[in-house]
């Protein structure tokens, strides 16, 4: 028969192919019509076991989830607890100084990342485009990197919730209340990426609520419409080294927390592989990051800075066990809010479990990309109905659950270990966009094309990404600059907060040496294809909204890839 000689959709044996002109010329009918009429007819003639349509992730994501994945990737327990040590570091306005400076960081990056997702809208973000438009070993170790460093922030997030809990129940056992919430996260991630979405969406609006009410308050405070205003009024402001205490070293220590607090928002360009409208939605998300940003951040800080002196001891507690003295909670109670100490410690509570969510979703989608990209084991790319990864989501959650597990043995040393290693991952990931989107750029236009064609276009290159890469490898390698300035270097802490880079370029190196990687020249850059697909029925919404979620085949194949 005719259908068990076609060997694939697009391919005819040359006797059937005649038979059908001889019939279509007899019939008299147009021969191209009656081509694809007669292929689309053509019963599947795969092999037994196999499936013409897998299933694939699934183009899930609204423009709302991808908006409040952005802006819940910002807002933690570095804004709700730890802005308190950075105004009593460097003063009001040298906190402030820094934020805005590590947000403007961010906006280039998250730009640079947004015209890569635009234009090629895959799972793996900056790992795939790390492969394709650097070299094979650096999109293998961001990969392996951003997968680990989420699997890890999976434990910290269990370790944090228990704490919180114990405010509430502090008779109950702090292991039960993290099993509890690491079952709650799996499910969240094991249905479909919709009930991801909407659980993160959810998570975000209760913080986004939480400080727009806090800034509201606080300004109602400073103008006089509620009590609890200093009797200085805006001497909090200029008390002591006020604005800018500490120098230059303390905005630089700063600096390190707001790098630190903003980790997470590179998280939009994952879930650009399962968006609904990817060339539409990720350009909208990605221009309200900056602006978001100052908001919650610099206004907050500036609430903080005028109505609670820098020199208040309280400031120095960072510990979400010290929820009841949180820059936030002192506001609140300020202004007679008698009950600010149990919100807060619910908005903590959302905004851990938002973290783990969110670091749970990453790092498997992360894994599954690696597998199909065959730099991770097959078994990992397989898929549910629904489009879930399971088996990477399993293996995710199985690494988080046993480093979870080494904080409550022992004298915690593999845990404080497993810490560091992820200590600076999230920069390492920075750093990577910033470098893939300058090659990016660099040949798409070596190619000849126009910067018309892009979905979306980073206005400030080639310095966005330059100001970034500098900004942010000042900040990873000055973390403990302050041990270097000692009299007896710390080195067991030194190699504590650094290992996590030779750690990355150990699996770079090593890889690129296993396979014989180079450098990808401009003019081998994969983007004719995207180019075509942009340009074709995909570039409408209703097309792109249709298009099943793609994942990048390996660039430079090598042997066994």
């Amino acid at each position: 028969p005719a259908a068990q000689r076609v060997s694939g959709p697009h391919r005819m044996h040359r006797r059937t192919r005649t038979a059908l002109r001889f019939r279509m010329r007899r019939l008299r009918m147009p021969a191209r019509s009656t081509f694809v009429s007669f292929m689309s007819a053509i019963p599947n003639s795969d092999p037994p076991g196999s499936s013409a349509n897998p299933p694939k992730l699934h183009r899930a994501l609204k423009a709302r989830h991808l908006t409040m994945i952005a802006i819940g990737g910002s807002i933690g327990t570095g804004l709700f607890v730890a802005s308190g040590a950075s105004i009593s570091q460097a003063g009001p306005g040298g906190a402030m100084v820094a934020y805005m400076l590590i947000g403007l960081m961010v906006y280039f990056l998250m730009t640079s990342l947004g015209e890569m997702a635009a234009f090629m809208p895959v799972s793996g973000s900056f790992a795939t485009y790390g492969a394709k438009y650097v070299d094979e070993g650096f999109g293998f170790a961001l990969g392996w990197n951003y997968w680990y460093n989420w699997a890890v922030t999976i434990a910290v997030e269990l370790v944090a919730a228990q704490l919180v809990m114990h405010y509430w129940f502090p008779d109950v056992p702090g292991v039960w209340w993290s099993a509890a919430f690491l079952a709650v996260m799996f499910l969240l991630n094991a249905l479909t990426v919709r009930g991801f979405g909407e659980a993160e969406y959810w998570f975000a609006l209760i913080k986004v609520v939480t400080v727009v009410a806090f800034i509201g308050v606080g300004l109602l405070m400073i103008f006089g419409i509620l009590k609890g205003a200093p009797a200085n009024g805006w001497g909090n402001l200029t008390i002591g080294d006020a604005p800018f205490a500490g120098g230059l070293p303390a905005l630089m220590g700063v600096a390190m927390i707001a790098g630190f607090s903003f980790q997470g928002t590179e998280m939009i360009g994952v879930a650009a592989g399962e968006s609904e409208n990817p060339r539409t939605t990720i350009p909208r998300a990605v221009s309200q990051i900056f602006w978001r940003i100052l908001l919650f951040y610099v206004f907050a800080i500036f609430v903080i800075g005028v109505l609670v002196p820098y020199t208040d001891p309280n400031l120095l507690k960072t510990d979400v066990t010290d929820i009841g003295v949180s820059p936030f909670t002192l506001v609140f109670r300020h202004a007679g809010l008698a009950f600010a100490a149990g919100v807060m410690n619910a908005v903590i509570l959302t905004a851990v479990l938002s973290a783990g969510n969110s670091g749970m979703y990453a790092s498997t989608r992360m894994l599954y990309n690696l597998a199909v990209e065959g730099r991770a084991p097959k078994l990992f790319a397989k898929l549910s109905p629904g489009g879930v990864p399971r088996n990477a989501l399993y293996a995710t959650t199985a690494i988080g659950a046993l480093c979870f597990l080494t904080s409550l043995y022992g004298d915690k040393t593999v845990y404080l270990w497993l810490l560091n290693t992820s200590g600076m991952a999230g920069f390492i990931t920075w750093l990577g966009i910033a470098v893939c989107h300058y090659r990016f750029r660099r040949g798409f236009l070596k190619q000849g094309y126009r910067l018309d064609q892009l979905p979306y276009r980073s206005k400030w290159f080639p310095f966005g990404p330059l100001f970034a890469f500098a900004l942010c490898a000042a900040v990873a390698l000055g973390q403990d600059y302050q041990a270097f300035l000692a009299d007896k270097i710390d080195w067991t802490g030194v190699a504590a907060t650094y290992v996590g880079l030779p750690f990355f370029l150990a699996i770079w190196l090593g890889y690129a040496l296993v396979r014989k990687c180079r450098l990808v020249r401009y003019e081998d850059m994969d983007i004719a294809p995207w180019i075509e697909r942009n340009a074709t029925h995909e570039a409408t919404e209703k097309a792109d909204a249709g298009y099943p979620a793609y994942v990048a085949r390996p660039a430079n194949p090598t042997p066994g890839a």
